[in-house]
């Protein structure tokens, strides 16, 4: 029998946009063959990034790394035929072709991708994270509130506040206003 201290953690190289598909079948097949306590945790390291487009904010998941996941388990022979049996999964991770046996992750990398993972939870929880599609210099044009059918020129981004300041021409004089990020879509 494994103990915890047993248990590191791996890399696995699965095709991009397949992680979640690997998981299922991975943790399908480990209650099928009985192996459960030889795989502690899998893991698909991502962020959850609120967007806002076309004036609609929609939350959606973001991989750090695609195409990688993480597998904190006690290797061995039955868990590499495991994962390579994984259909689109391509295996662990090896430092060379002519390793045989993948090495574990370091101690440091663990704790910073963790670490990663965990603070992007935490702004999540309080809704800090928000993937803003403009920047300064871009042209927008104000879709509701009292400068509609404006056009301006994004002078500042004010993630905070989900606020762009945009430079609109009122009476041919640049005015900058503060418009909500779902007061304007972009021209291009």
């Amino acid at each position: 029998m494994s103990t915890d201290n047993d248990f590191e953690w791996y890399v696995v190289r699965v095709f991009t946009g397949h992680e979640k598909k690997v998981k299922e079948y991975l943790v399908r097949e480990m209650e099928e063959q009985g192996i459960q306590d030889k795989i502690n945790e899998i893991l698909i390291p991502t962020e959850t990034i609120v967007e806002i487009r076309s004036g609609k904010k929609k939350t959606k998941e973001k991989n750090f790394f695609p195409g990688y996941m993480l597998l904190h388990t006690n290797y061995d022979e039955e868990v590499n035929n495991l994962v390579q049996g994984a259909p689109s999964c391509i295996g662990f991770l090896k430092t060379s072709k002519n390793e045989t046996i993948p090495q574990p992750l370091k101690k440091s990398e663990v704790e910073r991708i963790l670490g990663r993972v965990l603070d992007n939870q935490e702004l999540v929880e309080s809704g800090g994270v928000v993937d803003i599609p403009y920047k300064e210099g871009d042209i927008v044009k104000v879709i509701d509130g009292p400068f509609k059918e404006f056009d301006g020129t994004v002078q500042e981004v004010l993630a905070d506040k989900l606020k762009l300041r945009v430079l609109v021409s009122i009476f041919g004089r640049k005015t900058p206003v503060e418009v909500n990020l779902n007061q304007v879509e972009s021209t291009a």
